[in-house]
């Protein structure tokens, strides 16, 4: 079975981390939700989430994937920490997919996982990040080798059903998506 960690700071995108996780667990994704702290965490509207566990008992060796939602606060948030940028380097030198979604992909621009790659994201959020021969598409969603990016709320079901597809194949992918009835 396949493992995706879900990192959540206070401020994340509600539409974005909701998505994702109930998509992937649809798929039979293993989904651990990790929280940067103790306890619940508010997203950017209010919503309240326990996360299954805190960051500090996650490893990346055990994840196939690291996806990070956007929302601010909530990417500042994440990108502050310096065990966010610890996971995402040691996932990207493991060849596993690092993804982010809205404003997370400054996370991993600041994380020097950028350099060289096609990427999207919210419009404005990768404004002044220095990233070298980074490309900026403004597409719904980019894969550059191990990295997804996608450009926010609107896209995040799309941007969830190519994980699906990455991890667990088109079949599983249309499964998911004919559940949907979109």
């Amino acid at each position: 079975m396949k493992k995706v960690l879900v990192p959540l700071a206070a401020g994340f995108e509600e539409l974005e981390a909701v998505t994702i996780i109930d998509l992937l667990r649809r798929a039979n994704i293993s989904v651990t939700v990790a929280g940067l702290d103790d306890g619940a965490i508010t997203g950017s509207r209010g919503t309240r989430i326990l996360p299954d566990e805190i960051l500090d008992t996650s490893s990346s060796s055990d994840y196939d994937m690291i996806v990070l939602p956007g929302g601010l606060p909530g990417a500042d948030n994440l990108n502050s920490d310096g065990r966010i940028h610890d996971l995402l380097k040691q996932m990207a030198d493991g060849g596993r997919y690092i993804a982010a979604i809205c404003a997370a992909p400054k996370v991993l621009a600041a994380a020097g996982l950028l350099d060289n790659k096609e990427v999207t994201s919210f419009p404005g959020a990768l404004s002044g990040v220095a990233a070298e021969g980074m490309r900026h598409t403004g597409m719904a969603i980019v894969i550059d080798g191990n990295v997804i990016t996608s450009r926010g709320p609107g896209t995040a079901m799309d941007f969830s059903l190519e994980l699906i597809q990455l991890l667990a194949g088109a079949e599983t992918r249309q499964q998911v998506e004919q559940g949907l009835q979109r």
